[in-house]
């Protein structure tokens, strides 16, 4: 069960667009719960369009509370946002609401059971890379991030297993990708056309050992699969990536998801940070990285 206290700043939002903006779910999800008697406002249905007041309680009953959620690895949290390490495998968010258990179900029944309010994704990680999830605790807090990531004011770096030696062990990768939505599949262009986007990710090779490269990447633009896309054109898939690299070599090496994570994210920015701004300079990393230790075992990150 979630619940939620509705503060003066909600206050005149319908019941539906509420849930369906803080749950990310659709409009079809939300009226079988509702029809369900799974939404209850002050203990009773209301209808979607009733306009939610100043301190009505809002419950939902739509998480199965006989299967628990694991609880999130919280690996920072203060007044105004939440920093997780999402593992591969899990949904970061479901807007189609078919799965009961995402990074954001998981984070937001920890904070019901706090009797806290629940937190508003800022971004998503793919479903098989792991590593360092936004949340916000205020909507305000959520749009204040949602620009500053946009800005490229935070930060953030992954590391990654790729196949060989990179040349040079140091550099910078810039290609025009274009997405191909029903494939849910990227490719390189020679030259920019009709939908594609400039891609630009440095790179910097950490350890190289038996044929593979540790390579922290840094996103300076946040294209679809930009990594992924990227390394594979540029010769060194990544380890465990079926959809651009070698399925073969994958079962090889008895990895299934692609070896990919974002590990660090750093706070970069000043009186522009508003609310945040005493985030600046601050630097959220995970203290291990799984494959790393598998495959590197000995190196620092």
């Amino acid at each position: 069960m979630e619940e939620w206290t509705i503060r003066a700043g909600e206050a005149g939002k319908r019941l539906d667009a509420f849930l369906m903006e803080r749950k990310g779910w659709s409009r079809s999800f939300f009226m079988k719960a509702l029809r369900t008697k799974k939404i209850k406002v002050n203990g009773k249905r209301e209808e979607p369009s009733y306009r939610l007041k100043e301190g009505d309680r809002l419950r939902s009953f739509v998480l199965d509370e006989k299967r628990p959620l694991p609880p999130p690895d919280i690996i920072y949290e203060d007044d105004h946002i939440l920093a997780v390490n999402k593992p591969a495998g899990l949904l970061s968010l479901d807007v189609t609401g078919k799965t009961k258990d995402t990074m954001l179900d998981r984070v937001n029944c920890l904070l019901a059971e706090r009797g806290e309010t629940a937190a508003f994704p800022v971004h998503r990680i793919d479903f098989n890379t792991s590593g360092i999830l936004l949340l916000a605790k205020k909507r305000e807090d959520r749009d204040l991030l949602d620009r500053l990531i946009r800005e490229r004011k935070i930060r953030k770096s992954y590391l990654c297993v790729a196949e060989g030696r990179m040349t040079p062990p140091k550099g910078r990768l810039e290609d025009q990708l274009f997405k191909d939505a029903r494939k849910n599949r990227v490719y390189v262009v020679d030259h920019p056309v009709k939908g594609s986007k400039t891609a630009v990710t440095e790179y910097e090779v950490k350890s190289f050992r038996q044929g593979l490269s540790l390579v922290e990447c840094h996103l300076l633009t946040g294209r679809t699969h930009q990594i992924r896309c990227q390394m594979a054109h540029a010769g060194h898939p990544l380890l465990g990536d079926d959809k651009y690299g070698s399925k073969e070599w994958n079962r090889d090496k008895k990895e299934r998801r692609q070896l990919l994570c974002s590990y660090k994210t750093t706070f970069d920015f000043a009186e522009e940070g508003g609310a945040l701004s005493y985030l600046s300079g601050k630097t959220i990393r995970l203290s291990r990285v799984p494959f790393v230790e598998k495959y590197f075992k000995g190196v620092m990150i």
